[in-house]
């Protein structure tokens, strides 16, 4: 008798164990395509999220090698936060414990998107550091298909996990190293060149992991995160297996044709894992929320209505805000240099909003007096 209780209990708790992890599909109709989630339609409010305190960088916040008292501390107070802006899901990258993904979920109601880098920052392939990620090596691609199985058994029954994402705008990976972000070369055939030469292994490998990903975890769509649409071309015969395409887009007010030429292109929904503007302005020397706040309405706008049903392109299905921590570490990261400094360079060529530009220019063309007679205009 007793026997059989415990492999009642058993069975009780494998089936509660595996009923917590979330169902998640893309589905297509007439109206559009959109993100079910235990059969309920989900638009992504999402926020790209991190944990580094000022004076640490990527590399030596170790987070989540921190007690379990500081961790949830940590997590208490910024969730908290995201919860009151009415957020719903925040990117992460791999390292997090699944237990945090789980806490976050389950005390907040917030989701994770996990993200694997996949090669996009280098790689360290039998024991030696390869800053640039050759995606047709052999030993690169064992060791990378080898990674993202790793990543789906360990979390693919963690209730609170919404998707997995590939990569961190790596084609223009292809170009630089580092995280800092660099101003885009304009030679074509050089563009052409590295999109074929070095591009074309990298969207095929992705859509390899996709299929073997998907192979162990049904329950949860793969995306790709792309730079802009560069070598979408590219992406339309080699990623056929993907189910997003996720691109950090910065465009300013509007995301222009983006949503169009990404039905026209993939056919799949479009997901912006990173957009907005800047809170500084370089070119005065000081925040400027309100030039920030202008961008992120305008993006949000037409994340909304491009969704689903509502009469546009019907292929959006969310996007995360680019992002919730500070990012002072970033410039100089690869010296490791001021992380404990609010740097204030601006590492784009310009320096400011196109609607502080147009402003300076229309003051110099126009005059003081007549721009501010007009000044509805600006906006």
């Amino acid at each position: 008798m007793k026997n059989k209780l415990l492999r009642l209990l058993l069975f009780l708790f494998v089936i509660g164990t595996h009923a917590q992890a979330d169902r998640v599909s893309v589905i297509r109709s007439q109206e559009g395509t959109k993100l079910v989630v235990n059969g309920k339609d989900f638009m992504m409010n999402g926020m790209n999220w991190d944990y580094i305190p000022i004076g640490t960088n990527t590399v030596n916040a170790e987070f989540w090698k921190k007690p379990d008292d500081i961790i949830k501390a940590g997590l208490d107070t910024e969730m908290s936060l995201l919860k009151n802006m009415g957020v719903n899901v925040i990117r992460q990258y791999t390292g997090v414990p699944a237990k945090w993904i789980r806490y976050i979920y389950e005390n907040y109601g917030i989701y994770t998107m996990l993200n694997h880098s996949f090669g996009r920052y280098g790689l360290t392939l039998k024991g030696v550091w390869t800053p640039v990620t050759i995606y047709d090596d052999p030993v690169t691609q064992e060791f990378l298909m080898s990674e993202v199985e790793q990543l789906v058994n360990d979390y693919k029954n963690t209730p609170g996990l919404l998707l997995y994402l590939l990569g961190n705008e790596n084609n223009y990976g292809l170009f630089w190293q580092g995280a800092e972000t660099e101003d885009f070369p304009d030679d074509e055939g050089r563009i052409e060149f590295i999109g074929e030469s070095r591009g074309r292994p990298m969207y095929k490998l992705m859509n390899e992991a996709a299929k073997k990903m998907k192979a162990l975890d049904a329950s949860h769509p793969v995306a790709i995160c792309n730079g802009d649409v560069l070598f979408i071309d590219i992406v339309a015969e080699e990623c056929k297996d993907v189910d997003i395409y996720g691109t950090n887009t910065y465009r300013g007010a509007s995301f222009g044709d983006m949503f169009q030429v990404v039905k026209d292109k993939l056919d799949m929904p479009v997901m912006f894992t990173e957009f907005g503007a800047d809170a500084f302005n370089a070119i005065e020397n000081k925040e400027d929320q309100y030039s920030q706040a202008y961008y992120m309405v305008e993006n949000w706008k037409e994340i909304y209505e491009n969704a689903a049903g509502l009469g546009k392109v019907g292929n959006s299905i969310g996007g995360f805000t680019f992002q919730f921590s500070d990012g002072w570490w970033k410039f100089g990261f690869d010296d490791r240099e001021n992380a404990d400094v609010h740097d204030n360079n601006a590492s784009w060529s310009k320096g400011g909003y196109a609607r502080y530009l147009d402003l300076i220019q229309e003051i110099s063309t126009t005059g003081l007096c007549d721009l501010i007679c007009n000044s509805h205009n600006l906006i």
